[in-house]
């Protein structure tokens, strides 16, 4: 699928937010850390992708009680939906220079018990040696999903079906969207948060 830049300037996709605060100790220590064990800059995105796909667990996976948003806090829970892991992976990307965006598509929960669709999210790196955006799912495999790092080849977490209404959505936005945050930030508790997935994007830009 053909993804493109929500703008084509770079400078919107490096910035620090409240929900995106990499200018933080314990997110910058991290980079730190997975800068020194990196070979070069696309060792450094697949070693921060896999970081957060495989150290920072999916809540779903692990029946989590913590509902997590804001960067900082996804790293001290070490845990968060595939929202909050993508708000994570965005950071570390950041923080080292490395312009990343946020991708969405709309997939049904679960084919059995809650045939509906919600919006999933990813994420967006731009490799400049290539001068080339690549997608990266860092929402955490289990037994049927395997998502990996692919520079020319995408392997997400799941397989968009459109006969089922399932699609992508093409643009590679510079922060998380709105409808995302107000779910995060108001549920109370998981059982209002799985009730409350967003459907839709806040942002209509396409």
């Amino acid at each position: 699928m053909q993804i493109k830049p929500q703008y084509n300037d770079l400078t919107p996709y490096l910035a620090a937010s409240d929900i995106i605060d990499f200018d933080c100790d314990i997110i910058k220590d991290l980079t730190y850390d997975i800068t020194i064990r990196s070979e070069n800059i696309v060792d450094f995105i697949k070693n921060a992708y896999e970081y957060v796909r495989d150290e920072i667990s999916h809540s779903a996976d692990i029946d989590g009680k913590v509902i997590t948003c804001k960067v900082s806090d996804v790293l001290k829970a070490r845990e968060g939906i595939c929202y909050a892991k993508s708000h994570l992976l965005a950071a570390i990307l950041r923080c080292n220079h490395i312009p990343a965006g946020f991708c969405y598509q709309r997939l049904i929960l679960d084919d059995d018990s809650a045939p509906y669709l919600i919006l999933h999210g990813l994420n967006a790196v731009y490799i400049e040696e290539s001068d080339k955006w690549i997608r990266l799912d860092s929402r955490g495999n289990k037994p049927g999903v395997n998502a990996q790092f692919s520079f020319d080849d995408e392997q997400l977490a799941f397989p968009v079906r459109s006969e089922k209404g399932e699609e992508d959505i093409p643009i590679i936005f510079a922060e998380p969207d709105k409808n995302v945050i107000s779910v995060l930030t108001e549920s109370q508790d998981f059982e209002t948060l799985w009730a409350n997935l967003p459907i839709e994007l806040e942002n209509k830009f396409t």
